[in-house]
């Protein structure tokens, strides 16, 4: 140390040195981010602690002079991110793309088995509705155990308030119980014309509540999406004049049910965006929303069970022997089993598909909009019309189709392209 700490020659004289050089080795182990300077103005070493690895020159006319020098590494950082946020917006894109493509195929299979199950039930309905709405609180309270017990699911997110599910549970049995009071007075073909209200009470509803601005693209694509469906189901069938003879107020009605359903699933994608808040990046486990939304509604349909077992033709004092009966022929025992043929199979498909269809869709929600799930759902109409013209077993001679399927197909996937024409996150402008 004696050698180093020598007077170096002064000013005005010859340094046989030159210049001074002293560089940090790259790869230290033991002295990591300990630099080494070396002053004329003052001899001896001095360690200081920077971010970057300095260079330090000395020279003999003027002192030391200290800079921050990049590795190449460290240069290359800001492109290595930009290209890994590239890769995480293309795996989000086919993230949704995926699950989009199994919400159609759920959601054609949910309304192939839902007809397929009234075989069996075609005298119960009722009972096949309860027996949905009850059993999957059982069903996804299981799953939700199952999945606290494997540390998908903590506590903190246990711990999100419960009266937003208090609302789900609400919207979902006031959904039902006008649904059902206006599907008993209209059509069935009348009824997915008026569906297509669904995707304009959403597109209102995320621009007032989650201010959400689309481009003339997307609502050009969602408005043919509509057109698109009305065209398809309507040709042929006489659904205009089903309408006009079922009057203004039950088709209003039947408007007002999708009202419920479209802000039940806007407050989902609340639920969800607050819960991401507030869980610092984290991700709500589906199945607490399932599970707790199911719960509430559960306990809705039991205090609208008089007025709903009116509307399905039951008097509330014979709605316990209607239960019984409809168990019996869902279980294919006792004296009503002989006309209850393909139960309990049919049913419990039903139930199972149906499952799977609200979890795919729940899925398809969480990591994108309620819009982007109610086109899914809406593209899923008219492949299942068409599934319905193939031999299907229990449902005898197969339908077909009507005269203005194929046009309405086409302006139908016209609305989808037209609405993908940009990518979705483009399309949406941050609250203000």
């Amino acid at each position: 140390m004696t050698s180093l700490c020598r007077r170096l020659p002064t000013a005005g004289t010859a340094s046989p040195f030159g210049q001074v050089r002293l560089l940090q080795p790259s790869k230290s182990t033991s002295i990591n981010r300990i630099h080494y300077v070396y002053s004329l103005k003052r001899s001896g070493i001095s360690l200081r602690q920077r971010r970057w690895t300095p260079v330090v020159e000395a020279t003999g006319h003027g002192g030391a002079r200290e800079r921050s020098d990049f590795s190449k590494e460290e240069k290359e950082r800001p492109r290595v991110l930009e290209a890994a946020k590239e890769r995480e917006n293309v795996n989000q894109s086919a993230k949704v793309v995926v699950a989009a493509a199994v919400t159609v195929v759920m959601g054609v299979g949910n309304r192939v088995m839902y007809k397929l199950a009234l075989v069996p039930l075609k005298q119960y309905p009722f009972f096949l509705a309860q027996l949905a709405t009850f059993g999957y609180v059982i069903v996804y309270f299981s799953i939700l155990y199952m999945r606290y017990r494997a540390g998908i699911v903590t506590d903190e997110m246990l711990s999100m308030p419960k009266t937003p599910f208090l609302f789900v549970g609400l919207l979902e049995a006031l959904g039902a119980a006008t649904g059902m009071a206006a599907g008993a007075m209209l059509s069935g073909a009348s009824i997915p014309i008026l569906s297509q209200s669904f995707l304009v009470w959403q597109i209102l509803l995320s621009t007032i509540f989650l201010r959400r601005r689309y481009k003339v693209n997307q609502l050009l694509g969602c408005f043919l999406v509509a057109i698109g469906v009305i065209i398809t189901v309507a040709s042929g069938s006489g659904a205009g004049k089903s309408l006009k003879e079922a009057g203004i107020f039950w088709s209003l009605l039947m408007m007002v049910s999708f009202l419920f359903q479209a802000a039940d699933t806007v407050l989902k994608e609340v639920i969800f965006l607050d819960a991401s808040r507030k869980l610092k990046g984290g991700s709500l486990d589906l199945f607490i929303v399932n599970s707790f939304g199911s719960a509430f509604q559960a306990l809705f349909i039991c205090l609208l069970l008089p007025f709903l077992s009116k509307l399905w033709g039951i008097p509330f004092s014979q709605l316990p022997n209607y239960l019984k009966d409809g168990a019996a022929c869902f279980l294919n025992v006792g004296k009503l089993s002989s006309g209850c043929d393909g139960a309990p199979l049919l049913p419990v498909l039903f139930i199972i598909v149906n499952m799977g269809f609200n979890i795919s869709l729940l899925y398809l929600l969480k990591i994108s909009s309620a819009v982007v799930s109610c086109l899914a759902t809406t593209f899923s109409v008219p492949i299942a019309i068409y599934v319905f013209t193939l031999p299907l077993p229990y449902l005898g001679v197969a339908s077909s189709l009507p005269t203005g399927f194929l046009a309405g197909a086409v302006i139908l996937i016209m609305g989808l392209l037209i609405y993908t024409w940009t990518p979705s996150n483009a399309s949406l402008t941050a609250p203000t």
